[in-house]
């Protein structure tokens, strides 16, 4: 029995994995979460080391500015040959001497520590602040594409509830077709119906499932984007709790909005301190041109061996004074000041299009909220149109054409109503967007 019981454990965690799991419950804020996490997209994983790296250039611009310390040990045998060093023919009046053309081989021992440390260096200084103005730059940059990554997570949400909206439109007209096929089928029946009305019923009930498998392709499409947007496995099962609704929104004024979203917007706030950092470099190019002071100086012992080795120390400064390099200082002065200026052209054309993405976001969001509005009203007189036909034609003073036809408007309507709920949804998204607020609008 045991042994039974031991073989009897593989099969049931095979059994175990084999199990369906149940999907993942997706709300869009869950979506976009999960989407912004450092495992999440690669956008914003590219972005968070792209900030490493500013962090680790922004320390080794901090480096020259720290002192290097140094230390160092060295023990070696050596031999000389004094001629190289121009020792020859040199007469030494001792009777019986004569100067040697090598010497060694002889022991040296030298335990050393030294050190170098900048006492001013304005070009130095210019750079790390420069530094510091692109580590905030990145940082900026990664707060931007998390935004960026939730509106692309947020329009690829919305596209997927709209497409759950579409197949569950799609379902209901297929039973209302079904449920005009039925009722031409008892007219005909009865003797108040013909032949040709329930072929007309069949033909739109046909119609109908076609568009139903239209529908669920394109809800499993947009599913897909989704997964992709999100950084997940394509085979993952996934289902959205959220669903497509009417919120009014108060925009406010052009002006608020416009102000708003110069002061919210991450992707502006990098602008500004990429050209910050631009600005910085220049001026550190320009200061090459003063002098620089640095001190230095070394201590250790130095001797035959450790035993007869005598402490020894060298300190000074040392002052630096550019004359002429060729014109390499000059040439990188003009690249810096050039790219300075057109980090300037940048900011202002950036600027130039966060108020034409505010102004285009306020414009659809008051255009959907009218579409909404009117497809409401819309839906509401298709479906009194269908309920009337259906009852003049069960009353025998109308035939299925009328039925149909209005049938069709209606089914029209709720793909109008559809349509515009989409819009709204994707307009409120787009001025989140221009606002750069999208991730706490969500929240």
């Amino acid at each position: 029995m045991r042994f039974v019981s031991l073989c009897m454990v593989p099969v049931a965690l095979l059994a175990q994995d084999a199990a369906p799991r149940a999907p993942l419950q997706l709300s869009l804020k869950r979506a976009v979460e999960i989407a912004t996490s450092p495992e999440g997209s690669a956008q914003v994983q590219l972005s968070t080391e792209a900030w490493k790296q500013a962090r680790a250039r922004s320390a080794e611009a901090r480096a020259a500015l720290l002192p290097d310390l140094e230390a160092s040990f060295n023990d070696r045998n050596q031999t000389t040959n004094l001629e190289a060093y121009g020792f020859t023919g040199i007469h030494v009046p001792i009777p019986g001497f004569t100067f040697p053309t090598m010497v060694g081989p002889y022991t040296t021992v030298d335990a050393r520590a030294s050190v170098n440390q900048s006492v001013f260096d304005f070009g130095s200084i210019r750079r790390y602040q420069g530094s510091k103005a692109g580590v905030s730059a990145a940082k900026s940059d990664v707060d931007a594409s998390e935004e960026q990554v939730a509106g692309q997570v947020a329009r690829a949400y919305l596209a997927s509830i709209k497409a759950d909206a579409d197949v569950e439109t799609a379902k209901a007209n297929v039973t209302l077709s079904q449920a005009v096929l039925t009722q031409a089928e008892n007219q005909k029946k009865a003797g108040t119906g013909t032949g040709i009305e329930v072929t007309r019923a069949k033909v739109q009930l046909s119609n109908d499932q076609q568009r139903l498998l239209v529908a669920e392709n394109g809800r499993r499409r947009a599913y897909l984007q989704l997964l992709r947007v999100m950084g997940l496995r394509l085979d993952t099962e996934v289902q959205l709790t959220d669903a497509l609704h009417y919120e009014p929104v108060d925009a406010g004024t052009l002006a608020d909005a416009r102000a708003k979203a110069l002061k919210e917007r991450p992707d502006y706030r990098a602008q500004q301190e990429r050209e910050a950092n631009a600005r910085l470099e220049a001026s550190a190019t320009k200061l090459e041109r003063l002098p620089s002071l640095a001190a230095f100086g070394d201590y250790g012992s130095i001797g035959t061996s450790l035993n007869n080795a005598l402490p020894t120390r060298t300190i000074g400064i040392s002052l630096r004074v550019p004359v002429f390099d060729g014109g390499r200082r000059d040439a990188r002065r003009a690249e810096t000041a050039s790219q300075y200026h057109a980090e300037t052209v940048r900011t202002n054309d950036l600027k130039e299009q966060i108020e034409l993405d505010v102004r285009l976001a306020l414009d659809s969001l008051q255009s959907a909220d009218d579409e909404v509005k009117v497809a409401k009203a819309g839906l509401e007189l298709s479906e009194n149109e269908l309920a009337q036909a259906r009852r003049r034609y069960a009353a025998g003073v109308a035939n299925s054409l009328e039925v149909t036809d209005a049938q069709t408007r209606l089914e029209r309507a709720r793909d109008n109503q559809t349509a515009a709920l989409y819009n709204y949804n994707a307009a409120r998204i787009d001025l989140s967007q221009a606002l750069g607020t999208i991730r706490k609008s969500i929240q």
